[in-house]
């Protein structure tokens, strides 16, 4: 649960950043990392159109520079867009300046103040310094891990049916590492979401 559904004290490191929308209201909010990709992206779009689904893609800059028609698409089918790094890169391994620098190159391409942080960490001054440029840090309320080798395409919809709850950002991954299980449990996730009650919103930038 430590990874499926971030503690407490994980949350209390980046305190002002949005780990969950309001509990109050029967929604979740879906957000894909990693993309865009020719080989998982079109095929999330097509699942999400099925369901009438809205979601969040944080998208390295890099593969957006590569695939900008699939960036155009994201956008076309109503999606929002939000910034993963132009390289996919972790804050501990990179001074405050690069990091930035590359943050602010995905950020030009995109065009978005929605920011998550590859891995879910960066350090305490990059994290005080992206809030002063003013990016809406967006981490999670549950991680589906479908980029797991260990988890089947079972676990990883079992996941999805033990943690979520109103509010909750879950984030899964338009990703080689992780396409395999999307084609079997998605379509299932967004099914039982909605059987659930569950409307599905994007991550808005105010």
């Amino acid at each position: 649960m430590l990874i499926e559904q971030p503690a407490r004290f994980l949350r209390w490191l980046y305190p002002h950043a949005v780990w969950r929308m309001s509990p109050r209201e029967r929604a979740v909010y879906l957000t894909f990392d990693d993309g865009p990709i020719p080989e998982a992206t079109p095929y999330v779009l097509d699942v999400l159109d099925q369901f009438g689904a809205k979601a969040t893609f944080f998208m390295v800059g890099d593969n957006a520079h590569r695939y900008p028609e699939l960036l155009a698409e994201v956008r076309r089918r109503g999606h929002a867009v939000g910034n993963h790094t132009y390289n996919h890169i972790g804050g501990f391994r990179w001074s405050t300046w690069k990091y930035l620098f590359n943050v602010h190159k995905c950020s030009e391409l995109l065009n978005t103040k929605l920011f998550r942080p590859p891995h879910g960490w960066m350090r305490a001054v990059q994290y005080r310094t992206m809030r002063i440029f003013g990016y809406k840090v967006v981490m999670w309320d549950l991680v589906t891990r479908d980029y797991s080798r260990r988890l089947t395409a079972e676990d990883v919809l079992d996941n999805v049916k033990r943690y979520a709850r109103n509010g909750s950002i879950i984030t899964f991954h338009d990703s080689l590492k992780s396409i395999d299980k999307l084609r079997v449990m998605l379509p299932q996730a967004i099914q039982w979401l909605q059987d659930q009650g569950y409307e599905f919103r994007r991550i808005e930038e105010q």
